[in-house]
């Protein structure tokens, strides 16, 4: 009774928030409708949240870059012959990948130029429905080398369309997207017993939480009954992930599941539970992220997956697809649950995996990388699949063409998961970069939020509050996250202490909020370690791992061998300094002391390279003479802290740097104890 009296009055408050009748974008809140759960956290409309900082400087890169530029550089696939767009070329995932990124830059960035460009895929898209409801590409072409011409009516490419045509909506308000999806759903419920997700290729049987996401959304808005029994038939045709991760050995045997499928197809059991709110969907979440870091995870936040699930070595593979698809699925685990662990993992891949596999100019990116990457080179590895030995290096078409396509979403949906929405009139911020946020608030007043903060390098986070002139304050919720690495947070008002709190705890300040109000939340940051695969430690503080600073000599080569598959040119990196350390066993309270934070320089707009890292660790290492490179990677990882260990007699200071910040790194050392 009392659960269901606590959603019945967030129902109210809900539906009384979205009848405001202000003209804003910030008005186009989706609500849950019974007998759909409410969330805890909502999503803002696209374009409500303003990136700024190093966080906007990396979108004006993605816009100046490829993100902005697809269609120019990989015109083979993304020009005008794409089946997208109504063309006789590619006609799969890979058209429909790049704009569920460059839809959101362009939004975000409000850019003319980038809207225009996306705009003839929506229209095509929203044009190309029959009267069925089906939508898309819809006959299968012959074969040409470098594109995908088959299996068109395959439900895959669909569903990221589907996600396309939601951001669109929610940046737009344009109403024949919901006719689009309301027509195609009911072509699905139809078809689908007939022609289940698998029918065309495997892909969609493992992915078909992201076509249930779309239905929920869209039965949030319509109300129509029908989408409730699909998203009942989604589900089961649906590969299990609950079952999976609650009573199999899934996450424990390597190659049991592409890593890509995983990453996408894991949300599946949080996204269902949204109409079926059963506690084995969140447990199997729980179990399948505590099993990932116990089998396969490694210190960035990514696990081992080279293609297929391969194991926690620091020197297998981690797939740029991966990374982003990981970040929506944590994205979207965050909103659903209000699970906090979900932003802290978030942080860890955001700020640590996406920087370094994507170049500083945003044209080239590694389809795999390494924790412990030595040496990128044209060189076969051990990993489950390799593209003729290119996957580590940086290049346009390295490795395989799906991350080229899908790499562009990570930072625009970061940027709209950085703030939310709140059932109960408010907002929160539950992932920390420096930004400015227009919402309304308190049932119908507008409110304008400005993060100003150099995290993850700074502690130190000010919310400046301000409304318009017609309405000077107001009462609302505003909830902030503790991480939980940070034991103790301070929060100060108008600079009086008001709160502390815990890590992993929120903090919720009820209260009437006047124009310029300040909030200053502190996240004291300490160096700490955590323990990984042969017993190797990494070296953290905040949301950072730091990784052993190595001297580089690139290298770029003029692809002569395969240019169509692989580009015309790419990037090797080689090292010119050694990189076979192991670090001296230190007790946790005399961290502080063997690791000295060295703040070299302010974070500037771009402090994601080795040059412009604006912070450093210095500490004390040997070299282990016997660890060595094998097939151009570093060798089997020495087990940490082994008795009588071989090693340097002389120590050496260290530097290290940020993650994110490196191109060759160490970021899981052998211990070596000192004598």
């Amino acid at each position: 009774m009392r659960i269901k009296l606590t959603l019945t009055l967030a129902l109210a408050a809900c539906n009384l928030w979205a009848s405001a009748q202000v003209k804003s974008t910030s008005t186009r809140y989706t609500m849950a409708k019974a007998p759909l759960r409410q969330n805890p956290y909502i999503e803002l409309p696209l374009g409500a949240i303003k990136p700024q900082g190093w966080l906007r400087e990396m979108l004006v890169r993605a816009k100046n870059g490829a993100t902005g530029n697809l269609d120019n550089l990989y015109p083979l696939v993304m020009g005008k012959r794409n089946g997208w767009l109504g063309g006789d070329g590619d006609l799969w995932e890979r058209g429909p990948y790049w704009i569920d990124g460059l839809l959101p830059l362009a939004y975000i960035l409000q850019d003319k130029q980038l809207i225009a460009k996306v705009k003839p895929w929506i229209e095509w898209s929203i044009k190309s429905q029959r009267p069925d409801g089906y939508f898309g590409p819809s006959h299968d072409l012959g074969p040409e080398r470098g594109i995908q011409r088959d299996n068109a009516q395959d439900w895959w490419p669909k569903m990221v369309m589907l996600k396309v045509l939601q951001q669109y909506y929610s940046a737009t308000g344009d109403k024949r997207v919901i006719n689009l999806m309301t027509n195609y759903f009911k072509y699905q419920l139809k078809e689908l017993p007939s022609k289940p997700l698998d029918h065309w290729t495997f892909w969609a049987r493992y992915r078909g939480g992201e076509n249930l996401a779309m239905v929920y959304w869209l039965y949030n808005i319509t109300g129509d009954k029908f989408l409730l029994n699909l998203g009942d038939l989604i589900h089961k045709q649906t590969f299990d992930y609950t079952n999976a991760f609650l009573n199999t050995d899934l996450l424990s045997t390597d190659y049991s599941i592409h890593g890509v499928n995983l990453a996408e197809g894991m949300k599946e059991p949080i996204v269902y539970y949204q109409h079926h709110p059963e506690a084995r969907y969140t447990d199997a979440m729980v179990k399948a992220f505590k099993d990932l870091r116990k089998f396969d995870e490694s210190v960035p936040g990514l696990f081992g997956a080279d293609e297929s699930l391969h194991g926690n070595n620091p020197t297998q593979g981690s797939e740029l697809c991966t990374a982003v698809e990981m970040m929506y699925t944590l994205e979207n685990g965050l909103s659903i649950t209000g699970d906090l662990n979900y932003a802290d993992h978030l942080e860890r891949i955001a700020f640590n995996a996406l920087p370094t596999q994507i170049s500083a100019d945003y044209n080239t990116h590694q389809y795999f990388q390494q924790a412990n990457q030595v040496m990128l080179t044209r060189q076969t590895r051990n990993f489950d699949v390799n593209h003729d030995g290119t996957d580590v290096c940086y290049g346009l078409l390295t490795g395989y063409p799906c991350c080229t396509s899908n790499m562009h979403q990570g930072w625009p949906k970061f940027v709209q998961n950085l703030w939310y929405a709140t059932p109960d009139k408010g907002i929160a911020a539950l992932v920390y970069s420096a930004s400015e946020v227009e919402a309304v608030v308190a049932g119908h007043t507008k409110v304008n939020i400005r993060e100003e903060t150099n995290y993850p390098f700074d502690e130190a986070i000010k919310f400046t509050i301000n409304f318009d002139k017609k309405q000077t304050k107001a009462v609302f919720p505003f909830e902030l996250r503790v991480p939980k690495w940070c034991t103790l947070a301070n929060v100060k008002v108008n600079g009086r202490e008001v709160q502390q709190a815990k890590a992993g705890e929120t903090i919720k300040l009820n209260r009437t909020w006047k124009s310029g109000d300040v909030v200053e939340l502190t996240l004291p940051m300490h160096i700490f370690k955590n323990t990984w695969y042969e017993n190797s430690m990494s070296v953290e503080r905040g949301p950072i791992v730091y990784a052993l600073k190595i001297g580089e000599q690139e290298k770029q080569v003029q692809n002569t061998k395969d240019p169509q598959e692989y580009g015309s040119t790419y990037l090797e990196v080689l090292p010119t300094t050694p990189w076979n350390y192991g670090l001296i066993r230190v007790d946790d309270n005399k961290l502080a002391e063997a690791y000295k934070v060295e703040n070299v320089k302010p974070a500037g707009n771009y402090p994601w390279t080795q040059a412009a890292a604006p912070i450093q660790l210095k500490t004390k290492g040997r070299r282990i003479p016997t660890w060595q490179l094998y097939n151009e990677t570093a060798g089997p990882q020495p087990y940490g802290n082994i008795w009588n260990f071989v090693t340097d007699k002389n120590e050496e200071e260290l530097t290290l740097i940020p993650y994110g910040c490196t191109r060759l790194r160490i970021s899981l050392f052998p211990v070596i104890d000192k004598r």
